[in-house]
């Protein structure tokens, strides 16, 4: 015979169950905002802009195909900005101890659409070191990247710069705990009924029909044994069919 669950069923279950889904989402949402907040290391960001332009001798004279060519280059000058000969002097001029490869897991280049001015942007730990390598990064490339191609007009327009109270990136402790609630509530309700359909006790009338898909036609209280008067403790007999069923 097949089930069906109803919408009732459902509110009932979670109802029934709602300590646990409450506990459960209570626990995920604690155990993420002691890990964001006292496990995790914060990580700050530091951004600079530099602007790749033609040659300075040619300056005078306005060509688009210059400057398409610079556009389409910037790719080029990102990895260069990346490549261990610029982030080896990087890590020399700052005394890092660092590899390259480290080093460069830190560093991200984006360039703006159509444009000849990119973004190095550091992340670190230390706030006031991520500043130091963007600014350093930024410095090395103007000053290495007329020996490695024909280009001796790069200009940096801003600078990184160490804020009064900087906040991280990483960890984002109310989102994690606002993720954590949601999958708290989701486990929680999951259980619930993972719960309800291993619990095959039979505790009222509805119980009864259900599992052997009789009629209830009577009920018959508990009376406590020298009390005639005392109240209504178990509703849980029933005459089905021919059959009396009694506890």
């Amino acid at each position: 015979m097949e089930e069906t669950i109803s919408l009732k069923d459902i509110f009932q279950t979670i109802k029934k169950r709602l300590f646990l889904i409450g506990l459960i989402t209570i626990i995920a949402v604690a155990i993420s905002g002691i890990i964001s907040y006292f496990i995790l290391t914060p990580i700050y960001q530091s951004s600079t802009q530099i602007l790749v332009n033609q040659s300075k001798n040619e300056q005078q004279v306005f060509d688009v195909n210059q400057v398409r060519t610079n556009v389409e280059m910037i790719n080029t000058y990102s990895v260069i900005i990346k490549s261990p000969t610029i982030l080896g002097k990087v890590a020399e001029n700052l005394k890092l101890d660092k590899t390259t490869d480290q080093l460069n897991s830190q560093v991200t280049v984006n360039s703006e659409q159509n444009s000849q001015v990119f973004t190095i942007t550091v992340e670190d730990p230390d706030p006031a070191m991520a500043v130091k390598i963007a600014n350093n990064l930024a410095d090395t490339f103007q000053k290495e990247i007329p020996e490695i191609m024909s280009i001796d007009n790069v200009s940096v327009l801003s600078k990184a710069a160490l804020k009064e109270n900087p906040s991280p990136i990483n960890p984002k402790p109310l989102l994690n705990m606002a993720i954590a609630l949601v999958v708290g509530l989701m486990a929680g309700v999951g259980l619930a009924f993972l719960f309800e359909y291993l619990d095959n006790t039979i505790k009222n009338e509805q119980d009864i029909e259900a599992l052997l898909g009789l009629p209830v036609l009577g009920v018959i209280p508990k009376i406590t044994v020298g009390d005639e008067k005392a109240p209504v403790n178990t509703a849980s007999r029933a005459r089905m069919g021919s059959g009396t069923l009694e506890s």
